[in-house]
């Protein structure tokens, strides 16, 4: 599928240009302004000259680290050959036929979870009813640094929260263990609090999201090509914006939150086909700009069921094919409010089933294997040779969580569904102790860190 992104982009210079995007911080106004841009018809409306948006575009890096505890984990890119994975934010829990508001507890055993599932690269903070709003990033953070050595995706609240992050990431190590990012509200509008978050974490060298999510027919044009144009304008404006602030800064360009308005009953879809397509359009313009791309795997279903599996499975299989740099995806129902234990086991099977698809049929000698076939010869057996030993892990795919045995095997086990089978799997992934690779020292500072905050926001 080949989409006509370079179209795509100059419509987004257009409209970069008129009616240009509204900055609504004055102080980065200025900084805009003294850069190259110029003022639109408007209070902060801010139009940006293609030279200028062409430049900064040079100055991001087309491969990002996103590195875990230790200064490892993947790299990124636009090609994306091997895409880096995550778990998702969320309000609510599912678990166990039950839905009920995250709270601070929740979330050691879900990054635990997280930890022990092979395709999540990263664990994504989330909103938790018990902590105040303005301090959940940073809770979060801590939490999840101290029960998992997986990059940490942050979900910001607040502008004074991102200067003791900024804080945190020195008390582990000066390398990019932890990001951060930010959705424009559209259409063609930055708030003061996505800028202000911006400016707060430049210069520390902390990867970013900067995220476009139009709704086609609401805050985008109905057309998928349209909306397109309008996300990623915005996301270009929030580039230029970041490369001023710390030239060089690794942006990925997430065009893929973009999602449609059902017209029946007026809510959101973010796991339909046209999401699929905003993915593609994303992944496309990213290697396009030679930056990594970003999008989301997303389903509407408020349970781990067949819908979810239907909206999920269709999903990693588009973005692996069009290979997207960064997937949001693991553990996610009801439209990113509410995260599932059991579903992000079922999501980490997905991945490799469609991982294994992806990797195609290798065909040469050893794999064709002409020498052996008539070394077993006709009405021969190849269960015993050499060969089969050989081959069979990498060549199939082994299953963890699907049904493979027999009816009667599957009726003495008490006929689970594989959402009941994830989810007892869940249960004792979490319940495993923390790995978090923290010095003492680091815990403390850490704690400290948070509690001060967390006291002064109350105060």
């Amino acid at each position: 599928m080949r989409i006509d992104v370079e179209r795509i982009f100059n419509a987004a210079l257009d409209l970069l240009e008129d009616p240009g995007v509204r900055m609504e911080h004055d102080q980065l106004c200025d900084l805009l302004l003294s850069n190259g841009a110029m003022m639109g018809n408007g209070p902060n409306v801010i139009k940006f000259p293609r030279q200028l948006v062409k430049e900064k575009i040079a100055l991001c890096p087309s491969t990002v680290h996103f590195a875990d505890r230790f200064n490892k984990g993947k790299p990124v890119t636009p090609e994306a050959m091997e895409p880096v994975i995550w778990s998702v934010p969320g309000l609510n829990i599912y678990e166990h036929g039950k839905i009920r508001p995250l709270v601070s507890s929740d979330l050691p055993r879900w990054a635990r979870l997280l930890h022990r599932l092979e395709n999540v690269d990263g664990i994504f903070s989330y909103a938790m009813e018990d902590v105040p709003a303005k301090a959940s990033d940073v809770v979060g953070l801590n939490l999840i640094a101290q029960n998992s050595t997986k990059h940490i995706r942050v979900l910001c609240s607040s502008p004074e929260s991102a200067d003791v992050m900024v804080r945190m990431k020195h008390v582990v190590g000066d390398y990019p263990w932890f990001s951060i990012g930010f959705t424009a509200h559209g259409p063609l509008r930055w708030t003061r609090l996505a800028l202000d978050i911006f400016r707060r974490t430049a210069g520390s060298n902390i990867p970013i999201t900067i995220n476009g999510e139009p709704m086609a027919g609401v805050s985008g044009p109905v057309t998928l090509a349209g909306s397109s144009a309008v996300g990623t304008a915005e996301i270009l404006a929030g580039v230029v914006l970041n490369q001023i602030l710390e030239p060089g800064r690794p942006c990925i360009f997430n065009l893929g939150l973009a999602h449609v308005l059902d017209m029946r009953y007026a809510t959101a879809v973010t796991g339909g086909p046209e999401n699929a397509l905003y993915a593609a359009a994303a992944a496309q313009l990213g290697r396009y700009l030679s930056i990594p791309s970003g999008s989301w795997v997303s389903t509407e279903s408020m349970m781990p069921d067949s819908q979810a599996s239907l909206e999920k499975m269709f999903g990693y299989a588009t973005h692996l094919q069009q290979h997207s740099s960064l997937i949001w995806s693991v553990g996610q129902l009801e439209s990113e409010m509410t995260v599932s234990p059991a579903q992000a086991v079922l999501d980490d099977e997905m991945i490799t089933y469609a991982k294994r698809y992806m990797r195609s049929m290798e065909v040469n000698d050893e794999s064709l294997a002409v020498d052996v076939i008539r070394e077993v010869g006709i009405a021969g057996s190849f269960l015993e040779h050499d060969h089969t030993l050989d081959h069979y892990r990498s060549e199939f795919f082994e299953p963890k969580v699907l049904f493979r045995k027999r009816r009667m095997d599957w009726e003495e086990a008490g006929s689970p569904s594989a959402a009941e089978t994830a989810e007892r799997m869940a249960d004792k992934l979490a319940d495993e102790p923390a790995v978090h690779g923290l010095t003492e020292e680091q815990i403390k500072e850490l704690d400290t860190l948070t509690d001060n905050f967390v006291k002064g926001v109350k105060d």
